[in-house]
Protein backbone atom coordinates (compact mmCIF):
# COMPACT_ATOMS: atom_id res chain seq x y z
CA UNK A 1 0.00 0.00 0.00
CA UNK A 2 2.99 2.39 0.90
CA UNK A 3 3.53 2.74 -3.15
CA UNK A 4 -0.17 3.24 -3.89
CA UNK A 5 -0.01 6.10 -0.95
CA UNK A 6 2.63 7.61 -2.63
CA UNK A 7 1.74 7.20 -6.64
CA UNK A 8 -1.22 9.44 -4.69
CA UNK A 9 0.81 11.88 -3.24
CA UNK A 10 2.66 12.70 -6.51
CA UNK A 11 -0.80 12.43 -8.66
CA UNK A 12 -3.03 14.29 -6.25
CA UNK A 13 -1.04 17.16 -3.55
CA UNK A 14 -3.91 18.12 -1.88
CA UNK A 15 -4.52 19.00 1.89
CA UNK A 16 -7.56 16.65 2.03
CA UNK A 17 -5.60 13.53 0.77
CA UNK A 18 -2.83 14.15 3.32
CA UNK A 19 -4.22 10.71 5.62
CA UNK A 20 -3.73 7.73 5.36
CA UNK A 21 -7.31 7.05 6.26
CA UNK A 22 -8.09 9.50 3.33
CA UNK A 23 -6.11 7.65 0.88
CA UNK A 24 -8.30 4.46 1.88
CA UNK A 25 -11.24 6.15 1.89
CA UNK A 26 -10.76 7.89 -1.73
CA UNK A 27 -9.31 3.93 -3.21
CA UNK A 28 -12.56 2.82 -1.58
CA UNK A 29 -15.08 5.72 -3.72
CA UNK A 30 -12.89 4.46 -7.20
CA UNK A 31 -13.89 0.76 -6.45
CA UNK A 32 -17.29 1.18 -5.23
CA UNK A 33 -19.02 3.50 -7.49
CA UNK A 34 -17.90 1.90 -10.59
CA UNK A 35 -20.20 -0.92 -9.10
CA UNK A 36 -22.93 1.28 -8.37
CA UNK A 37 -23.14 2.79 -11.40
CA UNK A 38 -23.07 -0.16 -13.13
CA UNK A 39 -25.56 -1.63 -11.63
CA UNK A 40 -27.67 1.36 -11.49
CA UNK A 41 -28.47 1.26 -15.08
CA UNK A 42 -30.55 -2.56 -14.93
CA UNK A 43 -32.27 -1.15 -11.54
CA UNK A 44 -33.37 1.68 -13.44
CA UNK A 45 -34.41 -0.07 -16.33
CA UNK A 46 -36.51 -3.15 -14.35
CA UNK A 47 -37.89 -0.50 -12.27
CA UNK A 48 -35.94 -2.08 -9.47
CA UNK A 49 -35.33 0.83 -7.00
CA UNK A 50 -37.84 -0.73 -3.89
CA UNK A 51 -36.11 -4.22 -4.45
CA UNK A 52 -32.71 -2.63 -4.09
CA UNK A 53 -33.95 -1.24 -0.77
CA UNK A 54 -35.47 -4.17 0.45
CA UNK A 55 -32.04 -5.60 0.21
CA UNK A 56 -30.64 -3.20 2.47
CA UNK A 57 -33.03 -4.04 5.07
CA UNK A 58 -32.12 -7.73 4.67
CA UNK A 59 -28.43 -7.00 5.41
CA UNK A 60 -29.35 -4.93 8.58
CA UNK A 61 -30.73 -8.87 9.40
CA UNK A 62 -28.05 -10.55 8.40
CA UNK A 63 -25.73 -8.27 10.47
CA UNK A 64 -27.60 -9.24 13.31
CA UNK A 65 -28.09 -12.67 12.74
CA UNK A 66 -23.97 -12.74 12.73
CA UNK A 67 -23.57 -10.82 15.65
CA UNK A 68 -25.74 -13.08 17.94
CA UNK A 69 -24.86 -16.43 16.54
CA UNK A 70 -21.34 -15.55 17.14
CA UNK A 71 -20.25 -18.33 15.13
CA UNK A 72 -19.12 -15.66 11.76
CA UNK A 73 -17.74 -12.35 10.90
CA UNK A 74 -21.15 -10.06 10.48
CA UNK A 75 -19.91 -9.46 7.40
CA UNK A 76 -20.09 -13.01 6.67
CA UNK A 77 -23.61 -13.24 7.69
CA UNK A 78 -24.52 -10.10 6.09
CA UNK A 79 -23.47 -11.16 2.58
CA UNK A 80 -24.92 -14.96 3.13
CA UNK A 81 -28.06 -13.25 4.70
CA UNK A 82 -28.38 -10.73 1.85
CA UNK A 83 -28.25 -13.42 -0.70
CA UNK A 84 -30.37 -15.72 0.25
CA UNK A 85 -32.98 -12.78 0.91
CA UNK A 86 -32.45 -11.95 -2.77
CA UNK A 87 -33.37 -15.18 -4.11
CA UNK A 88 -36.23 -15.75 -2.07
CA UNK A 89 -37.52 -12.37 -2.86
CA UNK A 90 -36.67 -13.33 -6.97
CA UNK A 91 -38.35 -16.95 -6.52
CA UNK A 92 -41.44 -16.16 -4.95
CA UNK A 93 -41.68 -13.02 -7.15
CA UNK A 94 -41.68 -15.06 -10.37
CA UNK A 95 -43.87 -18.14 -9.20
CA UNK A 96 -46.83 -16.64 -6.85
CA UNK A 97 -49.65 -14.64 -7.89
CA UNK A 98 -49.03 -11.74 -5.82
CA UNK A 99 -47.70 -8.58 -7.50
CA UNK A 100 -44.05 -7.81 -7.55
CA UNK A 101 -44.46 -4.78 -5.25
CA UNK A 102 -46.62 -6.88 -2.58
CA UNK A 103 -44.03 -9.34 -2.30
CA UNK A 104 -41.11 -7.06 -2.52
CA UNK A 105 -42.56 -5.25 0.04
CA UNK A 106 -43.39 -7.82 2.37
CA UNK A 107 -39.96 -9.22 2.34
CA UNK A 108 -38.54 -5.32 3.52
CA UNK A 109 -40.51 -4.96 6.31
CA UNK A 110 -39.92 -8.63 7.85
CA UNK A 111 -35.64 -7.53 7.13
CA UNK A 112 -35.89 -4.35 8.76
CA UNK A 113 -38.30 -5.33 11.56
CA UNK A 114 -36.51 -8.51 11.72
CA UNK A 115 -33.15 -6.38 12.11
CA UNK A 116 -34.51 -3.73 14.63
CA UNK A 117 -35.86 -6.71 16.37
CA UNK A 118 -32.49 -8.75 16.91
CA UNK A 119 -30.72 -5.86 17.40
CA UNK A 120 -32.51 -4.66 20.61
CA UNK A 121 -32.40 -7.37 22.36
CA UNK A 122 -30.64 -7.39 25.39
CA UNK A 123 -30.15 -3.19 24.53
CA UNK A 124 -26.95 -3.33 22.39
CA UNK A 125 -28.65 -1.48 19.50
CA UNK A 126 -26.09 1.31 20.09
CA UNK A 127 -23.05 -0.71 18.57
CA UNK A 128 -24.97 -1.55 15.23
CA UNK A 129 -25.72 1.97 14.72
CA UNK A 130 -22.73 2.96 12.58
CA UNK A 131 -24.35 0.96 10.07
CA UNK A 132 -27.48 2.66 9.28
CA UNK A 133 -25.44 5.87 8.58
CA UNK A 134 -22.38 4.44 7.34
CA UNK A 135 -18.31 5.51 7.62
CA UNK A 136 -16.14 5.16 4.79
CA UNK A 137 -13.44 6.23 6.87
CA UNK A 138 -13.05 3.81 8.56
CA UNK A 139 -12.38 1.69 5.60
CA UNK A 140 -8.99 -0.42 6.09
CA UNK A 141 -5.64 -2.26 2.80
CA UNK A 142 -7.70 -4.94 3.38
CA UNK A 143 -11.27 -3.90 3.02
CA UNK A 144 -10.03 -1.98 -0.46
CA UNK A 145 -8.47 -6.19 -1.39
CA UNK A 146 -12.14 -7.71 -1.02
CA UNK A 147 -13.36 -4.43 -3.07
CA UNK A 148 -11.19 -4.60 -5.67
CA UNK A 149 -12.01 -8.87 -6.21
CA UNK A 150 -15.63 -8.10 -5.84
CA UNK A 151 -15.45 -5.07 -8.39
CA UNK A 152 -13.84 -7.86 -10.61
CA UNK A 153 -15.97 -10.10 -10.02
CA UNK A 154 -19.15 -8.34 -10.36
CA UNK A 155 -18.01 -6.48 -13.95
CA UNK A 156 -16.95 -10.06 -15.02
CA UNK A 157 -20.54 -11.68 -14.49
CA UNK A 158 -22.45 -8.24 -15.69
CA UNK A 159 -20.56 -8.46 -19.20
CA UNK A 160 -21.82 -12.24 -19.12
CA UNK A 161 -25.64 -11.96 -18.83
CA UNK A 162 -25.65 -8.11 -19.54
CA UNK A 163 -27.59 -9.12 -22.74
CA UNK A 164 -29.71 -11.17 -21.33
CA UNK A 165 -30.71 -8.29 -18.59
CA UNK A 166 -31.39 -5.84 -21.63
CA UNK A 167 -33.88 -8.46 -23.63
CA UNK A 168 -35.44 -9.12 -20.22
CA UNK A 169 -35.82 -5.43 -19.28
CA UNK A 170 -37.44 -4.98 -22.60
CA UNK A 171 -40.12 -8.30 -22.75
CA UNK A 172 -39.51 -11.00 -20.17
CA UNK A 173 -41.85 -13.08 -22.95
CA UNK A 174 -39.79 -11.98 -25.91
CA UNK A 175 -36.53 -13.24 -23.86
CA UNK A 176 -38.55 -16.61 -23.08
CA UNK A 177 -38.88 -16.93 -26.84
CA UNK A 178 -35.16 -16.04 -27.69
CA UNK A 179 -34.49 -19.74 -25.28
CA UNK A 180 -33.37 -17.87 -22.02
CA UNK A 181 -34.25 -18.22 -18.81
CA UNK A 182 -35.59 -14.98 -17.42
CA UNK A 183 -35.66 -16.07 -13.53
CA UNK A 184 -31.55 -17.07 -14.03
CA UNK A 185 -30.77 -13.55 -15.23
CA UNK A 186 -33.00 -12.51 -12.52
CA UNK A 187 -31.20 -14.90 -9.89
CA UNK A 188 -27.79 -13.54 -10.96
CA UNK A 189 -28.53 -10.14 -11.08
CA UNK A 190 -29.75 -9.97 -7.51
CA UNK A 191 -27.24 -11.95 -6.52
CA UNK A 192 -24.76 -8.90 -7.58
CA UNK A 193 -27.17 -6.30 -5.75
CA UNK A 194 -27.00 -8.67 -2.57
CA UNK A 195 -23.59 -8.97 -2.32
CA UNK A 196 -22.41 -4.83 -3.30
CA UNK A 197 -24.83 -3.89 -0.73
CA UNK A 198 -23.81 -6.05 1.61
CA UNK A 199 -19.81 -5.10 1.24
CA UNK A 200 -20.36 -1.11 1.03
CA UNK A 201 -22.98 -0.89 3.90
CA UNK A 202 -21.04 -0.57 6.64
CA UNK A 203 -19.40 2.50 4.77
CA UNK A 204 -22.25 3.90 2.85
CA UNK A 205 -25.15 3.21 5.31
CA UNK A 206 -28.63 1.33 5.23
CA UNK A 207 -30.46 4.52 5.13
CA UNK A 208 -29.12 5.94 2.06
CA UNK A 209 -27.41 2.93 0.06
CA UNK A 210 -30.44 2.63 -1.83
CA UNK A 211 -30.25 6.19 -3.49
CA UNK A 212 -26.30 4.78 -4.63
CA UNK A 213 -28.22 2.43 -6.84
CA UNK A 214 -30.91 4.77 -8.34
CA UNK A 215 -29.41 8.30 -8.39
CA UNK A 216 -26.43 7.72 -11.15
CA UNK A 217 -28.71 5.98 -13.50
CA UNK A 218 -31.61 8.15 -13.22
CA UNK A 219 -29.42 11.55 -13.97
CA UNK A 220 -27.69 9.45 -17.22
CA UNK A 221 -31.65 8.61 -18.61
CA UNK A 222 -32.13 11.71 -19.04
CA UNK A 223 -29.28 12.67 -21.44
CA UNK A 224 -28.41 9.37 -22.59
CA UNK A 225 -29.53 8.66 -26.38
CA UNK A 226 -27.71 4.92 -26.16
CA UNK A 227 -27.22 2.34 -24.39
CA UNK A 228 -23.45 2.83 -24.28
CA UNK A 229 -24.03 6.83 -23.00
CA UNK A 230 -26.24 5.45 -20.72
CA UNK A 231 -23.63 3.17 -18.74
CA UNK A 232 -20.78 6.15 -19.23
CA UNK A 233 -22.80 8.66 -18.23
CA UNK A 234 -24.52 6.66 -14.96
CA UNK A 235 -20.62 5.44 -13.79
CA UNK A 236 -18.96 9.16 -14.40
CA UNK A 237 -22.17 10.19 -12.08
CA UNK A 238 -21.46 8.13 -9.45
CA UNK A 239 -17.85 8.68 -9.27
CA UNK A 240 -17.97 12.35 -9.28
CA UNK A 241 -20.53 12.39 -6.87
CA UNK A 242 -18.64 10.06 -4.57
CA UNK A 243 -14.98 12.19 -5.34
CA UNK A 244 -16.67 15.22 -4.60
CA UNK A 245 -19.09 14.16 -1.59
CA UNK A 246 -15.84 12.50 -0.03
CA UNK A 247 -13.95 15.89 -0.44
CA UNK A 248 -16.80 18.00 0.56
CA UNK A 249 -17.68 15.75 3.93
CA UNK A 250 -13.83 16.14 4.69
CA UNK A 251 -13.75 19.84 4.66
CA UNK A 252 -17.30 20.27 6.15
CA UNK A 253 -17.23 17.73 8.86
CA UNK A 254 -20.33 15.62 7.20
CA UNK A 255 -21.42 12.31 6.92
CA UNK A 256 -19.10 11.16 3.78
CA UNK A 257 -22.38 8.53 2.64
CA UNK A 258 -25.28 11.07 3.34
CA UNK A 259 -23.45 13.95 1.33
CA UNK A 260 -22.14 11.73 -1.78
CA UNK A 261 -25.80 11.03 -2.05
CA UNK A 262 -26.69 14.88 -1.86
CA UNK A 263 -24.26 15.39 -4.83
CA UNK A 264 -25.61 12.38 -6.59
CA UNK A 265 -29.43 14.17 -6.43
CA UNK A 266 -27.95 17.32 -7.85
CA UNK A 267 -26.24 16.01 -10.77
CA UNK A 268 -29.91 13.95 -11.37
CA UNK A 269 -31.65 17.68 -11.30
CA UNK A 270 -29.20 19.32 -13.35
CA UNK A 271 -29.59 16.74 -15.72
CA UNK A 272 -33.34 16.35 -15.43
CA UNK A 273 -33.20 20.67 -16.33
CA UNK A 274 -31.11 19.15 -19.31
CA UNK A 275 -33.75 16.67 -20.75
CA UNK A 276 -36.91 19.56 -20.40
CA UNK A 277 -34.51 21.68 -22.91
Amino acid sequence: MENIYSLLDMLLPFEWLEYNFMKNAFLAVLLITPLFGVLSTMVVSNRMAFFSDSLGHAAFTGIAIGALAGIMSPMVSLIVFSVIFALLITYIKNTSSASADTVIGVFSSVGIALGLMLMSYGGGFNKFSRYLIGDILSITPEDLGYLLLVLIIVLAVWGGIYNQLLILSINSSFARSRGMNPMMAECIFAVLVAVVVAISIQWVGLLIINSLLVLPAAAARNVASNARQYHLISVASAMISGICGLILANYLNMAAGATIVVIAAAIFFITLAFKRK
